[in-house]
């Protein structure tokens, strides 16, 4: 299999980074649900380092394209995808790339939140440790980076006296943020977000989006978002997506304002979706 550590610690170096600076590229990307066409020939470039929203209406393929870049697509039944993907200029489509080493650097977090519900809250961070290869962490080490990881989520303080206790015991929001927690602690280059706070109220909502502003100074983030002022608000750069293509990409207050496709300029209006 291909040594995706070595590969993400050197991409580290700006120097290392994909093609044109991005970290993760598609060409000629479709991804299928048995005869239906759900992603249609999309090519991208996910600048390194920064927050990108996918936007469009509901059905439009975003969160079928999201799971493509970690290869999440492919669990679903009768799901296959062609084109391809890269990951600092690996195919992670290739033969030769283990998908579970993958998705511990790019990691994803789902609409709901998903806490194991037997595991204590720090069982739940350190949960992706477990199938590192080679020598695992030991205890010590797992504690500093559960404390990292909560800390990065902003979560340390709340949770800090309750480490031992269920991961179901928490509020909704503080749920959301431990699943985040959980995925940055394999330390992703890329972290996956799927409409992170659709089932949150105002306040996780922003603790959630001052979160992802945060992370953007460590890694690449790509988020869907239903929410057009979240993406707004949020990223460096929009996707906006319709009936399974890609419509337009560009640095999200280009977008926003001044946006070259009538489709574009249809749907932020809110004409349709």
């Amino acid at each position: 299999m291909t040594d995706l550590v070595s590969l993400r610690d050197e991409a580290s170096d700006s120097s290392a980074t994909g093609r044109n600076g991005s970290v993760i590229r598609a060409v000629s990307l479709n991804a299928f649900f048995g005869a239906v066409h759900a992603v249609r020939d999309v090519s991208l470039a996910v600048p390194t380092n920064e927050v990108t929203a996918i936007i469009g209406p509901s059905g439009c393929g975003k969160s079928t394209l999201l799971r493509t870049f970690n290869r999440m697509h492919e669990t679903v039944p009768t799901a296959r995808v062609s084109g391809q993907v890269f990951f600092h200029d690996q195919d992670i489509y290739g033969d030769d790339v283990n998908p579970i080493t993958l998705r511990r650097h790019v990691g994803m977090v789902f609409q709901r939140p998903t806490p194991f519900p037997t595991m204590s809250i720090r069982d739940n961070v350190a949960a992706g440790l477990r199938v590192q290869p080679g020598d695992r962490p030991d205890r010590k080490q797992v504690d500093e980076i559960v404390e990292r990881a909560l800390r990065e989520a902003a979560l340390w303080d709340e949770v800090k006296d309750r480490l031992k206790t269920s991961a179901t015991g928490i509020s909704g929001g503080q749920q959301q943020r431990l699943c985040i927690a959980r995925a940055l602690a394999t330390a992703p280059h890329v972290l996956l977000l799927d409409e992170p706070t659709a089932s949150l109220d105002p306040l996780s909502t922003q603790k959630v989006e001052e979160l992802v502003y945060e992370l953007r100074k460590t890694m690449t983030v790509i988020i869907v978002t239903h929410n057009m002022q979240q993406a707004a608000r949020v990223s460096d750069r929009t996707i906006f997506m319709l009936a399974g293509e890609l419509v337009e990409t560009a640095p999200t207050r280009i977008l926003f304002t001044t946006p070259n496709d009538p489709r574009t300029e249809a749907y932020i209006t809110g004409r349709f979706g």
